[in-house]
């Protein structure tokens, strides 16, 4: 089977925009990248039912969001919404609502764009975090870091700087209406979380204090309570490092984590409740700043993304023990920030 990955990427050294790689399932091997879309660093993107794509972007030195329309596989610019500052850093889409949401980091915005009839974005809602920051270096502002829908279709907010995770109730034009803060603890630095399947507990990677929190969703009022917090990182490790990616495997059973400085990806056992994680790997991902990976549609291969060393790397995965193994690596991607599987 071949299934297709699209890339993100910056575009400070020698990347072009979006580039695309397959993955042949049954050779168990990554074709060789090629460029899709010339974009300015395209760090983050999405795909909507429909297949067309959203991404991050950069106009003229401002920073926004692209709409393209996907036509038979090509992608041709439908417009884009910018304005000054840094470029989001996430992106995720609402298909019932036809509403794309982005977390601009730099500024410490939640940004909420309408999908047009014609495709077209444009600007729904605009939230500035202000709440006081954290005790780290990296917690000068506010540093909105993820936004996307709950099980539920309330939005969840990571702020990196503020220390907290935000619920958000959605109206149908995009307007956005707080209902929930859930505090953790100093210097955490939340960045992105997963749900499980059971829609009771949710994972929340802390970038600063590389840790992994479960998190007790209340569906009711949209709040979180911490249940355990674990280290992605060996014993002993002094050395620099910041969280990035977590993944869940579909059942609900594993949970993955890449580390940036360690250079690995952590791997937990989640127990049959969803409530407690117990980590049972750290395995190398080949290669500097793993920013990003993904477990493909079949739940048997992940792809990590090095963003220094530009490569990709290909796991083989148990599904039953959920342990990852090296099948290749090396893989040419400059620097990749954002895995994508179509």
């Amino acid at each position: 089977m071949q299934e297709q990955i699209l890339l993100g990427t910056y575009t400070r050294r020698v990347s072009k925009g979006i580039y695309q790689i397959t993955l042949d399932t049954s050779k168990e091997v990554l074709s060789e990248a090629s460029l899709l879309i010339e974009e300015t660093s395209p760090t983050y993107l999405a795909l909507n039912e429909k297949g067309d794509l959203f991404n991050v972007t950069s106009v003229d030195g401002n920073g926004g969001m692209a709409a393209y329309a996907n036509h038979n596989g090509q992608f041709d610019l439908i417009n884009k919404v910018s304005e000054a500052g840094a470029p989001p850093c996430y992106v995720a889409i609402d298909e019932e609502k036809q509403l794309v949401f982005g977390a601009n980091y730099h500024q410490g915005i939640i940004h909420v764009y309408r999908i047009l009839a014609n495709g077209h974005l444009e600007d729904a809602d605009k939230i500035v975090h202000d709440e006081p920051t954290g005790p780290h270096e990296n917690q000068d502002n506010a540093h909105v870091h993820y936004t996307d829908l709950t099980p539920d279709r309330r939005l969840v907010v990571c702020d990196l700087g503020t220390d907290r995770v935000y619920t958000y109730d959605v109206s149908a034009e995009g307007k956005l209406s707080e209902v929930a803060q859930y505090v953790a603890e100093p210097g955490t630095g939340p960045r992105h979380l997963v749900f499980h399947p059971n829609n009771q507990f949710a994972y929340l990677f802390g970038e600063l204090d590389s840790t992994v929190t479960v998190l007790a969703y209340n569906a009711a009022d949209g709040s979180f309570t911490q249940v355990q917090k674990v280290s992605t990182l060996p014993d002993g490790f002094n050395e620099f490092n910041g969280g990035a990616a977590i993944r869940i495997s579909n059942d609900g059973r594993f949970v993955y984590a890449s580390n940036r400085g360690h250079d690995s990806i952590a791997v937990f056992a989640v127990n049959d409740a969803g409530d407690s994680v117990d980590r049972i790997q750290l395995i190398s991902t080949e290669g500097e700043i793993p920013r990003d990976f993904a477990l493909d549609p079949s739940g048997k291969f992940a792809v990590a993304a090095n963003q220094n060393t530009d490569n990709l790397t290909l796991y083989r995965r148990d599904e039953a023990t959920g342990l990852l193994e090296i099948i290749q690596k090396d893989v040419y991607a400059p620097e990749c920030v954002c895995v994508y599987f179509k």
